[in-house]
């Protein structure tokens, strides 16, 4: 047995500020899959997945019982196939902010869900605002609330634009340009981050007027500018609001920045080689990173590991 393959993904725009309705922008990232999979001869790594995904059946059987007028699974395949050492076969790095658990979630909504609602169909607002309620309370399993942002990503596989809580749609992204020298890139903070404290730093940060006002009037006008000017194209418009992002982050979000990644933030912004900004919840992970010029920003972080998931 081999199940589909589902993807990874990426925030472009939106992480802590669509918790406070920001718009955000995620697209898929192919780079990086998981699959179900049945092997004969099963791997550690194997046989602790099937160990997880036991426990997480149990969960799902609970989640029905308590809501079943929003999922139902068939829990008597799902178990059957544990039985048979199942397990998520995935090449996506776990905390590193692009969606591991995203793509678990969407693989077993897929085999599993009873009634699901398919790629295929006509995807109303409300299918999708379904969607992601049901992959929000599937993903809180693995670390507490969810958005359930990552698993409607990585089943669909398609951009999606938030434009608030309540309103999500499929996203058209301007194409890529072939050659062009402008990139969104990823650069790896060798270490994995752990969104749940994340979380729990920015609540506590929320109950301060101080932070709640930045918030508002600097970091979530930067992300909304951010996303529109990506979706028309603007670039000129993108990169000042990309730096004026990446500025805000630095001075507001300093936890959430692995702390031997500070000054190479803020040389970005001051030498316009490049810009950084949070991937997920931050803490370690993957960074994000803006640059009108690629040569450029992989000479100014030699040190690092660039991968480019995007060409302007």
């Amino acid at each position: 047995m081999k199940g589909p393959l589902f993807y990874s993904k990426i925030l472009l725009f939106g992480e802590y500020g669509i918790i406070k309705d920001s718009k955000g922008l995620s697209i898929p990232y192919n780079f990086y899959n998981g699959a179900l999979k049945v092997s004969e001869e099963p791997t550690a790594k194997a046989k602790e997945s099937n160990e997880h995904l036991r426990r997480f059946a149990n969960y799902l059987n609970t989640l029905q019982k308590e809501h079943p007028e929003l999922v139902q699974f068939d829990i008597a395949s799902l178990e059957a196939d544990i039985e048979k050492g199942m397990y998520f076969d995935s090449s996506i790095p776990q905390g590193y902010g692009v969606g591991s658990s995203g793509a678990l979630v969407a693989a077993i909504y897929d085999k599993y869900a009873t009634d699901k609602i398919t790629v295929l169909e006509n995807l109303t607002r409300d299918k999708l605002l379904k969607l992601k309620k049901i992959f929000g309370k599937m993903e809180s399993f693995f670390h507490g609330e969810s958005s359930g942002l990552d698993p409607l990503n990585s089943y669909l596989s398609i951009p999606i634009l938030i434009n608030s809580k309540d309103n999500i749609e499929p996203a058209g992204i301007p194409s890529q340009t072939e050659n062009g020298t402008g990139a969104v890139f990823l650069l790896d903070s060798g270490s994995t981050g752990e969104t749940a404290p994340m979380i729990s730093i920015f609540m506590e940060n929320m109950k301060q007027e101080p932070f709640r006002k930045m918030l508002k009037n600097q970091f979530v006008k930067h992300t909304d500018a951010c996303v529109d000017d990506f979706l028309k194209g603007d670039v000129k418009s993108l990169f000042k609001n990309v730096k004026s992002l990446s500025h805000v982050v630095l001075d507001n979000f300093k936890p959430m920045i692995p702390a031997k990644f500070h000054n190479l933030w803020k040389n970005g912004i001051e030498t316009n080689d490049y810009y950084l900004k949070l991937c997920g919840s931050g803490g370690g992970g993957y960074i994000l990173g803006f640059t009108e010029d690629i040569e450029k920003a992989r000479k100014s972080l030699k040190d690092y590991n660039l991968e480019v998931v995007y060409n302007f």
